[in-house]
């Protein structure tokens, strides 16, 4: 059985120091609707994050 998981929005955002605590919210409540959530550093503004939203 062969798993896809598809990007279904990316943006950037100010990076906050909580913001990872929405993003694991996010995860625990969706997880059963199929969605997943992302965040990571940008790696050119350490400023900046990025929130990416996928489907699996």
């Amino acid at each position: 059985m062969e798993s896809k998981i598809e990007v279904l929005s990316t943006v950037t955002v100010n990076y906050q120091a909580d913001l990872y605590k929405v993003v694991d919210a996010l995860n625990r409540t969706l997880k059963h609707d199929n969605l997943m959530f992302g965040l990571a550093l940008d790696k050119e503004d350490p400023e900046k994050a990025i929130f990416t939203i996928y489907k699996t």
